[in-house]
């Protein structure tokens, strides 16, 4: 080191990480801008009165402005979230605190948009009605109260009975006491329920991650940084933002010898949605500590079982839903996903056998039941293994087995894994070009998905699609071939493939 040199400026680092903090918050608001074109809004909302909106979702060139604007949004999103983690590389102390400020800068402003990817929001919205007029969601659909269509529910929820937990239900109940008539509070109201989860798992990921000797940074960059993980769980105001959060600080508690808490939290996260109660004998096994016996591990799972069943079912019996939450987590689901496993499956003997005029009626629930049959075969593997070691490896891979293994994969499922797979250790090499992967197939199909479009613009709506997906696939070339930043990971990526030996990726977890 030449010791005459002048020092380097200490502002260089920080003023390049500003740039993408920057740049991903750009992207966040031209997401909001395009929201408000094909968003989806309530046709009784205030909103549609404004003489922006009216321009920007009733004409032609609205709709495709705020497509094109929508969908260039999420992929500067994306490329300030990939170029984070370049600059960030090695994860030098404080870098924690400048994944908290991506987290915030470019999650902040998706509050304000108008719901894009799902229109789940506006069934939580009848649900609380529902709630509200005496009845009971497990048992009727949203069409028993007046007005539910015009306050934005898609109809496949009218004749459908709630998926969602008791906890959850009383969270909609309060929500609608509190809003009222007003749908765009509610959904407001429903997205800061959402971002509490989004901070939870900020809190908890690295935390988790702590355990295992991986960087806590890193692991939130993979995860709540994540532009799909924001996009889905403040933008859409899904529940399951909530419902992750809340596992993941559970586990985290039962980890540390906190088990109690730790039940608690997880049954509150079952309270959401009943699926995270997979879940729960992997608490108890956390609870009953490394090296535990095994008269030890059952006298810790009758502990975890007694605790979060009996609060479930208590908490049933008091709201009036008595065991509406269980018979709606063994039954619910119908139809498929055409990207899941099974639904490739069940898509393949429908092609295969329909045109030979075979019955085909067989599939999807032969399909469903292999996969119940086959997830719980897994879970329970993971839960008898002899050792004791790589609890939370054994926790992810047994939920996991029940997302895979279901016929519908909606994009939001796999962010329910990620928290947990980031925290126990993502590699610096094929698992997060797969990360990356994944996160970019399902913002393209989440671009182009759900589009909300007028009646009367109906036949410009494939027209829109295909526009949004020509976007998504032009970008992502962009970024592979062509962007002078992100296209070393790929390029470092194709080299370690085909010459390990001289590979720029490092195989580190953390």
């Amino acid at each position: 080191m030449n010791p005459t040199a002048p020092p380097a400026p200490a502002t260089a680092g920080t003023d390049r990480v500003n740039r993408t903090l920057v740049e991903g918050a750009i992207g966040s608001l031209m997401v909001v801008f395009g929201s408000l074109g094909v968003g989806w809004l309530a046709s009784v909302s205030p909103l549609n009165r404004l003489q922006l909106l009216i321009n920007l979702r009733t004409t032609e060139w609205g709709v495709v402005t705020t497509t094109a604007v929508m969908t260039l949004g999420c992929w500067v999103l994306f490329r300030a979230w990939l170029r984070l983690g370049q600059k960030l590389d090695g994860w030098p102390e404080g870098s924690l605190r400048t994944v908290w400020k991506a987290c915030l800068a470019w999650g902040v402003p998706l509050l304000a948009c108008v719901p894009i990817f799902s229109r789940d929001v506006f069934a939580y919205i009848g649900q609380g009605r529902l709630v509200a007029a005496g009845h009971d969601p497990y048992q009727q659909g949203i069409s028993t109260v007046a007005n539910w269509f015009q306050l934005g529910t898609d109809t496949m929820w009218a004749e459908s009975t709630t998926p969602y937990g008791v906890l959850f239900l009383d969270i909609e109940h309060v929500v609608m006491l509190i809003a009222g008539e007003d749908p765009d509070l509610a959904i407001f109201l429903f997205r800061l329920v959402a971002f509490l989860g989004v901070l939870l798992c900020l809190v908890y990921v690295p935390k988790l991650a702590a355990l295992h000797g991986i960087n806590g940074a890193r692991a939130a960059w993979i995860t709540v940084a994540n532009p799909l993980f924001l996009i889905s769980f403040v933008a859409s105001a899904h529940n399951d933002s909530l419902m992750t959060g809340l596992a993941v600080a559970g586990t985290y508690y039962a980890a540390t010898g906190r088990g109690i808490r730790g039940v608690l939290l997880v049954t509150a996260s079952m309270g959401v949605k009943p699926i995270t109660l997979v879940l729960l004998p992997f608490i108890g096994l956390l609870w009953a500590g490394p090296g535990a016996s095994w008269a030890r591990r059952f006298r810790y799972w009758f502990y975890t079982a007694g605790i979060g069943l009996g609060s479930m079912v208590l908490i049933g019996y008091l709201n009036g839903y008595e065991l509406g939450w269980l018979e709606v987590m063994l039954t619910t689901g119908t139809g498929y996903s055409v990207y899941s496993p099974l639904g490739v499956l069940v898509g393949f003997f429908y092609s295969t056998l329909g045109p030979l005029g075979l019955d085909t009626s067989w599939v999807l629930p032969t399909m469903k039941l292999i996969g119940r049959l086959g997830s719980v075969a897994i879970v329970l593997f993971l839960m008898f293994k002899g050792s004791h070691g790589h609890l939370i490896q054994r926790t992810v891979l047994a939920f996991a087995a029940l997302v895979v293994l279901s016929p519908i994969i909606h994009p939001w499922y796999l962010l329910w894994l990620l928290p947990f797979f980031a925290a126990s250790g993502i590699r610096n090499d094929w698992q997060i070009v797969w990360v990356y992967f994944t996160v970019a197939f399902f913002i393209a199909y989440g671009v182009a998905d759900q589009l909300f479009v007028w009646q009367f613009l109906g036949d410009l709506k494939p027209w829109l699609q295909n526009l949004a997906t020509g976007l998504s696939w032009l970008f992502i070339a962009y970024l592979v071939f062509v962007d002078p930043g992100t296209r070393r990971i790929f390029v470092d990526f194709w080299r370690s493939l085909r010459r390990p030996e001289r590979a720029g990726l490092r195989k580190r977890a953390g």
